[in-house]
């Protein structure tokens, strides 16, 4: 039985989440979209990949953006913590590089419900803490022909308190907002599937 997205996202408040696959920060960016205040992204500052808020703009305002550049993990582990316990800002995504251990998932959950805050952390697909409530996988989806939103395909893979599920969703930039792409035999205007 497959969950309804609407159960599921916007991801559950005073938790921790992962996500991970090609298309995670999409994921993130459209988390960040749902709500409002400033948005903490901790990253590792060695990492070369430079995360271009300007990018982001399509899906949610860059000027609600906090970046923080952490020398390792352990220092993005503490910033994220600190963060989500003091509840001045409603999400903290977190870019994780090395597996957590579970007393390292288990402080992020214990802040994140003290402050009421929620946590996202992008890991590395195959990784993972058993202290998350729920893991995603988001990767991109070939778009129909005429479409010029952005098409994904998330998928979530672990979660403490419901079932599991699969969704095609598409990011409307001009609308901004997410859509739920039905299965094509459940598409408006075209008949069932055979069964």
């Amino acid at each position: 039985m497959s969950a309804n997205l609407s159960q599921c996202f916007p991801l559950r408040r005073s938790r921790v989440h992962e996500v991970c696959g090609p298309g995670a920060t999409s994921f993130a960016a459209i988390l960040a979209a749902r709500g409002t205040g400033p948005v903490l992204w901790v990253r590792q500052g060695w990492d070369h990949q430079a995360l271009h808020p300007l990018g982001l703009a399509r899906v949610f305002d860059p000027a609600r953006l906090l970046v923080a550049q952490a020398p390792g993990q352990v220092d993005a582990l503490a910033v994220s913590e600190e963060a989500l316990r003091d509840g001045a800002v409603p999400l903290v995504v977190t870019e994780i590089v090395q597996p957590l251990d579970l007393r390292q998932g288990r402080r992020l959950q214990l802040a994140a419900k003290a402050g009421a805050t929620t946590g996202l952390c992008l890991i590395p697909e195959g990784m993972g803490s058993n202290a998350t409530e729920t893991r995603w996988h988001a990767a991109p989806r070939l778009a129909a022909e005429g479409e010029d939103s952005t098409a994904l395909r998330w998928e979530i893979i672990k979660n403490k308190s419901g079932t599991l599920g699969a969704w095609d969703v598409r990011w409307d930039d001009t609308a901004h907002r997410l859509h739920v792409v039905p299965p094509a035999g459940e598409r408006p205007g075209s008949a069932r599937a055979p069964g």
